[in-house]
């Protein structure tokens, strides 16, 4: 078959085309019928006996799979990007500190202002009282709340890190927590975020971000001794 400017010949006899659309539309059955013919010219037979251009369906399909995972991709980059750039503020935070209470009170609101969390906690084991406004914890109370004496850190619920939140903790759905060694000779401590929603820490998630943050109280909190 051969065409040009809008003209087709079949074995050298002129053909109309709008005699051919006119066959097709006086005989719809003609090209639905002919499975070969429709493979040939990739096309199908949908829902309702309605023709549809196989390989232009497949690459739209694909076309909308790339990018709704592009778009994926970009609002992870976006939310990470969000979240270093909160930490990094919160680093600014936590390093002007004026004393162990006022530490413990610029991670709270922290927890609260940047992070739009519950509530954050540093708590430390020890045999008197600890710094003002932190957390007392008994000897081995923070492998309890981490299940494990060799964890560095916990995400998800964990019901015996409730009582690290006090009056709210009825309303305490999901924690991140880290470990902490401070002063010298080592005291066992945690650094704790609590939020209200169950999505926000899940035990599948990494707990890079809070780590950091551990490891700033930690040596922001030994620059005066614990009297």
């Amino acid at each position: 078959m051969d065409g040009s400017q809008g003209e087709f010949s079949f074995d050298g006899a002129p053909v109309d085309p709008s005699a051919v659309r006119r066959f097709l539309a006086d005989n719809p059955d003609f090209l639905k019928a002919d499975e070969g013919l429709l493979a040939e010219l990739g096309l199908t037979v949908a829902a309702g006996n309605v023709v549809e251009f196989a390989p232009m369906a497949r690459v739209h399909a694909a076309h909308q799979r790339e990018a709704e995972q592009r778009a994926l991709l970009e609002e992870t980059a976006r939310a990470n990007f969000a979240a270093q750039a909160q930490t990094h503020g919160a680093v600014v935070d936590l390093l002007d500190a004026r004393n162990l209470s006022d530490l413990t009170r610029r991670v709270d609101d922290l927890a609260r202002t940047r992070f739009g969390l519950a509530a954050g906690i540093i708590a430390l084991e020890s045999e008197g009282l600890p710094p003002a406004g932190w957390k007392h914890l008994v000897e081995g109370q923070v492998d309890l709340i981490l299940d494990g004496s060799r964890r560095m850190a916990r995400m998800g619920f964990a019901p015996t890190a409730l009582g690290l939140f006090g009056p709210g903790a009825g309303e305490i759905r999901s924690m991140a927590m880290v470990r902490m060694a401070i002063w010298e000779p080592s005291r066992q401590g945690l650094l704790a975020f609590g939020s209200t929603n169950d999505e926000d820490f899940t035990p599948d998630m990494g707990a890079e971000l809070v780590a950091f943050l551990a490891r700033v109280v930690e040596r922001t909190a030994e620059r005066w001794p614990l009297l």
